[in-house]
């Protein structure tokens, strides 16, 4: 019944293709077609009408049913669909999304996601090869928020960190920029996922942050944070988790888990003991791929570099310097900066006695992703996008006790 398939960020008018360097809003909506309201899905049915039908070759279907097939297509074709339509035991909006490590976790738990956002234009590349869905842009927009259906279970994300990061900071202070709530582009996106809260009240809230967001500007961001969750009519409990318990990385963050008092009374917590953390005896080894690219290899030139580097900071007393691994331990926290020379985390070779980089790949299943997620853009924008990825299975083991309270007023 169809024909010649056509990607949906490859589309064109009268017949003519595009290929475009972004997603627009249209392509977006088609996505979540289904949590649209009646008025909102007239405009993504002229769309697809014009530009995406008359290319697949949908000839005889009604509009509303070639819309349902065209969806249906481009699950088939996506390694983490998640359930279906009525199948859920919950549901959640994806905020800040990345590339979807909550997505990932919460749908195996049988979350469904229906709505999610994201600004960067590869990582939602990324999100759409692996879940079939196109992110919304920019949540602080008033047109973006619009979009959010009225009622969901849970809101998750791992808002924005560099405000609030140690090396973040630093920064900032060095160039003399403001870090924190002072942080207008950054800093203030919290006060957005609270809005959302108060609006669309949903059961529980579940957000991830740095480790250093506790400590911040002497307790005072976080004091902010906490209040204003709390003021909201939420319980508010948090735990500050080492990835090292799901995979071979130190990697601290905070985790933050509330619940709406209106539906679960005044008494109601968030008992982290109950998060079952395996025994941190992951090895960095057990990783690795066996055959490596030369080209993932440092050249002679970067490798003498980060040596002199770190030699000179050494002298000085400073602990800066490339972090070359054990590989029957863990490795460092992996940035988003490491694209630049992959100097936290560098792997041994016998072979001129050069490290290397880790592959995207590896850097996957570093964070905790399956062999199957898809990695569709270049070397560079998958280290950023992993490098500020949550580690899927340490979320979805923090989200198995967050639904399993959830689900029980599903019932």
């Amino acid at each position: 019944m169809i024909g010649r398939k056509v990607d949906i960020e490859s589309y064109g008018r009268a017949g003519k293709l595009k290929k475009l360097n972004n997603f627009t809003i249209e392509e977006t909506l088609l996505t979540h077609y289904e949590f649209l309201s009646a008025t909102q899905k007239k405009g993504v049915k002229s769309f697809f009408k014009e530009s995406i039908q008359p290319l697949n070759g949908f000839k005889g279907m009604i509009l509303e049913e070639a819309i349902q097939q065209y969806l249906f297509e481009l699950r088939a074709d996506v390694p983490f669909p998640g359930p279906n339509s009525g199948e859920e035991k919950f549901t959640f909006i994806d905020l800040f999304a990345g590339i979807g490590g909550f997505r990932m976790a919460l749908q195996n738990l049988g979350g469904r996601c229906v709505f999610s956002s994201e600004w960067d234009k590869y990582s939602k590349q990324t999100y759409k090869a692996n879940y079939g869905d196109i992110p919304f842009g920019d949540i602080t927009s008033d047109e973006v928020k619009s979009y959010i259906p009225k009622k969901f279970d849970l809101l998750c994300g791992g808002f924005p960190c560099q405000p609030f990061s140690i090396a973040g900071v630093s920064k900032k202070i060095s160039l003399g920029r403001k870090h924190g709530f002072d942080d207008v582009k950054q800093g203030n996106l919290f006060f957005h996922v609270a809005e959302i809260i108060g609006k669309h009240r949903p059961k529980a809230f579940f957000l991830e942050n740095v480790k250093n967001l506790v400590s911040h500007d002497k307790g005072k961001t976080f004091k902010v944070i906490k209040e204003t969750l709390e003021d909201l009519g939420y319980s508010f409990d948090k735990q500050i988790i080492d990835g090292k318990h799901f995979v071979p990385q130190h990697r601290e963050r905070t985790i933050m888990v509330g619940f709406d008092k209106k539906i679960f009374g005044d008494d109601i917590s968030f008992d982290f003991k109950k998060v079952v953390l395996p025994e941190a005896n992951h090895k960095i080894r057990n990783i690795l791929d066996k055959k490596v690219d030369p080209k993932y290899t440092l050249s002679e030139h970067l490798w003498n570099y980060l040596q002199n580097y770190a030699k000179k900071h050494k002298e000085k007393g400073n602990g800066f310097g490339f972090g070359l691994v054990d590989l029957d331990s863990v490795s460092r926290t992996m940035s988003a900066r490491y694209h630049k020379d992959g100097s936290e985390i560098l792997i041994p070779q016998q072979k001129g006695n050069i490290p290397r980089r880790l592959t995207p790949k590896e850097a996957a299943a570093l964070m905790g992703y399956p062999k199957e997620l898809n990695i569709p853009v270049s070397d560079t924008q998958a280290y950023r996008q992993f490098g500020n990825s949550v580690i899927m299975p340490l979320i979805q083991a923090v989200g198995e006790k967050i639904s399993e309270v959830i689900i029980k007023t599903r019932k």
